[in-house]
């Protein structure tokens, strides 16, 4: 065999998984590229895309039109996913989980953070804690499993603002403002009209996530991502919490675990796109 078909018996430097197929890795890099296109592709732009050859990218093409994973446009020549990718695609659908594997993981994302993490779904009385995963250091607050969090003051309550249809949120989010409106509240960032929940709400998608200082705990910091799923809309939230301006920052290191954290978990073909 070629070199190109070794088994890499070791883990390699760029994570391959031991035992892995060399160039079997590097032709479901070119399907992971053209699937990330919105729509057929020319061969030259995916070749791009994986920094190949396009002799190269054209022979994994054609292997992949075999298998009904790509199929070629008649007219323009450019290529797009298959039937079977299709297929397979709603089998794995069928089969995913987002909740559960973001619960899972927590303790991953507390032990990388060294923060307290919370895993939130949307509930009859709004963003619910189903998981709570506390760090080393003592942290004492008022709500645990099963609290509900607000939706217009809470991290976890924001980001299903921002990341569930409209109707979904919307009996929560006329109680929510009617009750701020009849005690007079208002905050920095929001001032209760429509207008000013849409433009919060946009916010949070283009940064995909949300943070919150300590207006709803005092004392308390905390920042949430969705975990999105197949349609573009929010399984959960996971929030992290802390007493430390320092996490409200987008530069925080742990921010960024955190967005690594949802992104891996989410569909990835339906995450946000970042700004640029």
């Amino acid at each position: 065999m070629s070199g190109e078909d070794d088994v890499d018996n070791e883990t390699s430097a760029n994570g391959n998984a031991r035992g892995g197929i060399q160039a079997l890795d590097a032709a479901l890099t070119v399907l992971h590229a053209l699937a990330d296109f919105e729509g057929p592709a020319a061969l030259i732009d995916i070749a791009r895309a994986v920094n190949m050859p396009s002799s190269k990218v054209h022979r994994y093409l054609a292997s992949f039109i075999h298998a009904g994973f790509v199929r070629q446009t008649q007219r323009s020549g450019r290529y797009e996913l298959g039937p079977f990718a299709a297929s397979l695609g709603i089998a794995a659908l069928g089969r995913s989980d987002f909740v559960n594997q973001a619960a899972d993981a927590l303790p991953d994302l507390v032990e990388q953070t060294g923060l307290t993490v919370l895993l939130t779904v949307w509930g009859s009385q709004g963003a619910t804690v189903i998981r709570w995963c506390r760090a080393p250091s003592p942290m004492v607050t008022s709500f645990g499993l099963g609290s509900s969090l607000p939706l217009l003051t809470s991290s976890s309550g924001r980001v299903f603002l921002a990341f569930l249809p409209r109707h979904v949120t919307a009996a929560r989010l006329y109680l929510e403002v009617e009750r701020a409106m009849d005690a007079g509240l208002s905050w920095p960032d929001l001032d209760l009209s429509g207008a000013s929940i849409d433009r919060l709400a946009e916010t949070i998608r283009a940064d995909g996530f949300a943070a919150v200082d300590g207006r709803y705990v005092p004392g308390l910091r905390a920042v949430a991502a969705p975990v999105i799923n197949w349609q573009g809309e929010a399984e959960a939230a996971v929030t992290l919490i802390s007493t430390s301006d320092q996490i409200l920052s987008a530069d925080n290191p742990a921010v960024g675990q955190l967005l690594d954290f949802t992104k891996a978990i989410s569909s990835r073909r339906q995450w946000p796109a970042s700004k640029p």
